[in-house]
């Protein structure tokens, strides 16, 4: 399969005060910015805070070609949400909605494009410790951070190389084509994972003995 940038930028390092920010900050920002999508109800104030995200992407010399493929795989489905509540509630509230979620995954990309895995991971870990008194694992939820973080993109590239493939054959309409081979693929990806992680001794914490 051959590589994808989807959804997430990848890090990019850097010096920019972007990159010097405590990852609780970026944190925070990433969290204000999802509360905001629920709260903002004028289109233009979310296109100030998207302008205002972009800018922050370039000031970190990731480039602007990492934000466009990190915003590009959603264009499609923001169309069909945009004409869907362009349709039911207007060109301002289908507008707003729009931007809102392009707020999400620019200020996600902002955090991915600027922090290492391995520290984005650790300050998940930190998160949630405090939650171990209600019996949750900090290092199982940073885990399965890790596997989506790797899985995601590469199921969007499989469906990319299957579709491609499909175009090829002159069967990019026909549904079997693009989903069974993309399922098949995903299915023995995640059994994959499964074992490589049972092999290091990281499977469900109730199937180990206290002496394993």
């Amino acid at each position: 399969m051959r590589g994808h940038g989807f959804l997430l930028a990848n890090y990019v390092p850097g010096n920019s005060f972007i990159h010097r920010s405590p990852l609780a900050l970026k944190f925070l920002l990433v969290f204000a910015c999802g509360l905001a999508s629920f709260l903002v109800v004028d289109w233009r104030v979310s296109l100030a805070v998207l302008a205002a995200l972009c800018g922050l992407f370039l000031l970190t010399g990731a480039g602007p070609k990492r934000l466009w493929r990190a915003v590009r795989p959603l264009l499609p489905v923001l169309l069909v949400i945009g004409l869907f509540q362009w349709w039911q509630l207007g060109a301002p509230t289908a507008g707003r909605i729009v931007l809102n979620i392009l707020v999400c995954v620019v200020a996600a990309s902002l955090l991915t494009a600027t922090t290492p895995v391995q520290r984005l991971l650790d300050g998940v870990v930190a998160a949630a410790t405090p939650f171990q008194r209600f019996g949750a694992d900090p290092e199982r939820f940073a885990l399965t951070i890790g596997v989506m973080l790797r899985s995601i993109p590469y199921i969007a590239g499989t469906f990319a190389d299957v579709r491609d493939s499909a175009r090829a054959r002159g069967l990019e309409r026909n549904p079997r084509a693009l989903v069974l081979p993309v399922f098949i693929t995903s299915v023995a990806y995640a059994r994959q994972t499964g074992e490589a992680l049972a092999a290091r001794g990281l499977g469900d914490a109730e199937d180990r003995g206290p002496g394993d």
